[in-house]
């Protein structure tokens, strides 16, 4: 087995991405602190084509050396907009279509391997706070809630693996139906 070189991976250009067809999931990071996880949310961004990131609150925003670094120029090719307010970003979202939806520890919350995105559907994904997590304000404005199973000892996933993680799945079970 050989590793495909960056010609054989034929990869599309900044240009004819932002013109081909997204996935409707908007990203929405709600004061995430680490510049390193907005640079990732990026870069996975960009993999699955998604169509918007929101930067809320006290999230940094491009250009930054820290984004940048992680984000391998992603911040070029996905779409994204600041906000101080998080929760003027879901109302605004909710008014366009989009189902809101906190990825977080919650009461009542739906564990992903249950959660059937419908295919028709746009979605907004809420990730929070390194620490505190999705803003309580937030989180009562959410239509519902997403939670990541996990079986160690530690009681999250660092942000950027929790977007992996969601949006892969997101993608598979849309593609599947």
């Amino acid at each position: 087995m050989q590793k495909l070189s960056m010609d054989e991976l034929q990869r599309t250009d900044v240009e004819s991405f932002k013109k081909q067809e997204k996935t409707p999931i908007a990203i929405i990071m709600d004061n995430v602190r680490s510049m390193h996880n907005v640079g990732s949310a990026f870069r996975t961004a960009d993999g699955f084509a998604i169509e918007k990131i929101y930067l809320c609150g006290i999230t940094g925003t491009p250009p930054h050396r820290e984004i940048e670094k992680t984000a391998l120029g992603a911040t070029q090719s996905v779409d994204w907009e600041y906000h101080q307010d998080t929760t003027a970003v879901v109302d605004q979202l909710r008014s366009e279509g989009y189902v809101i939806v906190a990825i977080e520890q919650a009461d009542n919350s739906v564990m992903l391997q249950e959660f059937a995105p419908e295919n028709n559907q746009k979605y907004a994904l809420i990730f929070g706070n390194e620490v505190n997590g999705v803003d309580e304000e937030v989180m009562r404005k959410i239509d519902t809630c997403i939670e990541i199973p996990q079986y160690g000892t530690k009681h999250s996933f660092n942000v950027s693996v929790a977007i992996g993680i969601i949006l892969w799945d997101f993608i598979q079970k849309r593609n599947s139906n």
